[in-house]
């Protein structure tokens, strides 16, 4: 009889610093740029990811002081979680907190870290940098793959 993984015995808030931390997938979906409609808060994914995120490994770059760099950079808590509606519908953290299971390419699941990208489940080879975009063509970048 094989014991239960902890995301599915452990609360989120009840995780230690390495189990939360790994339930990150690395698909860096989070990091892409999102356009809200004003009028009917309609939220867009674009392709277009931030200055911090290395776009081969779907890494941040400077991810413990990503928010001295990007101060508007969220940092995921338990206690955040509920007030962030964009996060991508295959995002660990909202799964586990909607009751759900990880997904079969999730490296904790499949054991290997470059599962998310097989899987096709990542932002690699799908972004640009934000640096190489003006902020009045972001409508332009708009795509719906990222759920």
């Amino acid at each position: 009889m094989s014991e239960d993984p902890f995301w599915r015995t452990t609360p989120l808030s009840e995780m230690t610093r390495a189990q939360w931390e790994s339930l990150c997938d690395g698909c860096a979906k989070c990091c892409l740029t999102k356009l809200e409609d004003i009028d009917s808060g309609e939220l867009v994914y674009t392709d277009v990811a931030c200055h911090l995120l290395d776009l081969e490994s779907c890494r941040c770059k400077r991810y413990d002081k990503r928010r001295d760099y990007v101060p508007t950079c969220h940092v995921l808590t338990p206690d955040t979680l509920g007030n962030l509606p964009w996060m991508p519908s295959s995002c660990a953290y909202r799964l586990i907190a909607e009751g759900k299971d990880l997904p079969l390419w999730h490296p904790l699941v499949s054991g290997d870290r470059t599962s998310v990208h097989v899987a096709g489940a990542s932002v690699r080879h799908r972004v640009i940098c934000e640096t190489e975009v003006d902020d009045i063509d972001l409508e332009d970048h708009v795509v719906a793959w990222p759920k």
